[in-house]
This record gives C-alpha cells, sequence and structure tokens, in this order.
C-alpha cells in the first residue's frame, strides 16, 4: 500500500526533529504550498505544532514539530509487553504472585488518592477529586449528578446518586487478561468512599460497554 503524504511527513518529523515546509517539500519531492496543505490538516488534528524561530534577516522561520498526540501513528507494544509481563508473572510467581502485584497496586492507589480526597468533606467534593486522579491517568473522567441519568435503558431519579464515568480504559489490555485488575479498582473506590457512599460497576468496558459506568449512592 502506498504511503500517504502526510505520514512520511510524520515519519520524517520523528526521524529528524522540527523541519520547515521548505525541507519537507525538498525531501518528498513537492511544492511547499501542497505540503502546506497536509501540514495545516495535521496540525487541525493536533499531530503537529510550529515554532517560529528568529532568522539572521527577513521574516522568522517557520519550524514544524511532532506533539505527543502524534505517538497514536507510530508503533506501540506496550499492550503486548503488558499481557506478556502478566503470562511471567503467572508462571514465575504464580496466581498468588500476581494477586500480590495487584494487591500492591491497589494499595499505592489509596495511599494517592484517599491524601488527595482528604482535603474535600463532602462526597461530589471527592468525587470531583477522584475524576480528576483517573482522568491524570488516562481514564477520561467525569462526575454527573444522577438526576435523570440513564445507563443500561434505565432512567435514574435520585439526586442523592452520582455517576463517575470512565470513557476510557489505559489497562484495558491488562484488565482483559485479569479481570481482578478490574475487581481491584472497584473495591478502591468501595473502600475510598466506604464513609459516605456505596458504589457499584453498571457498566464495563471489558464487558463491551462504550465505558465504565459507577453509580455512588450517598449513605446520608
Amino acid at each position: 500500500m502506498k504511503e500517504k503524504t502526510s505520514d512520511k511527513i510524520l515519519s520524517l518529523l520523528k526521524v529528524e526533529g522540527a523541519l520547515t515546509a521548505k525541507v519537507l517539500a525538498s525531501e518528498l519531492g513537492l511544492t511547499t504550498m501542497g505540503v502546506r496543505q497536509h501540514l495545516q490538516a495535521l496540525e487541525d488534528d493536533g499531530d503537529i505544532s510550529f515554532e517560529d524561530k528568529k532568522a539572521v534577516r527577513g521574516r522568522p522561520t517557520r519550524y514544524w514539530s511532532l506533539t505527543v498526540q502524534s505517538n497514536s501513528h507510530f508503533s506501540d507494544r506496550h499492550e503486548e509487553l503488558t499481557v506478556q509481563l502478566i503470562d511471567s508473572v503467572k508462571v514465575i510467581f504464580g496466581d498468588e504472585g500476581l494477586e500480590q502485584l495487584i494487591a500492591h497496586r491497589e494499595q499505592a492507589s489509596f495511599v494517592l488518592y484517599s491524601d488527595r480526597l482528604a482535603s474535600k468533606p463532602d462526597l461530589l467534593g471527592k468525587l470531583e477529586v477522584l475524576a480528576e486522579l483517573r482522568s491524570e491517568e488516562g481514564y477520561m473522567a467525569t462526575v454527573v449528578v444522577g438526576d435523570n441519568i440513564i445507563v443500561d435503558g434505565d432512567t435514574v431519579e435520585n439526586k442523592t446518586v452520582y455517576w463517575l464515568m470512565e470513557n476510557h480504559c489505559p489497562i484495558c489490555a491488562a484488565a482483559s487478561k485479569c479481570l481482578n485488575f478490574c475487581r481491584s479498582e472497584l473495591n478502591l473506590f468501595q473502600t475510598l468512599l466506604a464513609p459516605y457512599a456505596t458504589v457499584e460497576r453498571e457498566e464495563h468496558i471489558v464487558e463491551g460497554a462504550r465505558r465504565c459506568a459507577y453509580k455512588v449512592t450517598a449513605l446520608v
């Protein structure tokens, strides 16, 4: 399959670093105007950005470089590596060793989360901080008040109910390989919020849902 011009541009920027449109045009055998059209499209998609550097004479020179988002265009075997590591832990240390690893991860998260949640006295405030923490870890989490929220076709009308929505799972490969990662995360939320609310998972990405949805019901 013939490589697209945009992919060639990304590859050049990956290997050579920041480049001007003129240099890219020369490398690709295209006109500068043609390259600029592709650069604009890549910028609109968030894959590249530019920096104008002062030239010795005349106008500043524009250099294009990759953004962090562009990593999605390049080979990434971290999911495969994660699964291989889980298999290796089970082979070397057995199921008990894997459970110890998951428990250690859960305990470390509990210490981090509980310290941050302690600054908020109310349930909603704690949930908002929890969502921030989870989003920092790549879960794209939000908190929604439970009034008229639809989950699996059911409408829930109860202002003492909140939903912690996680729209992405950065550990999906690990969770699919070992569901105890998911069990551990649910247990973590339940332990963190035990004095204030009950927590149930109503939707689950690993089971084919669009997101993970946690129903948080206030105790008071």
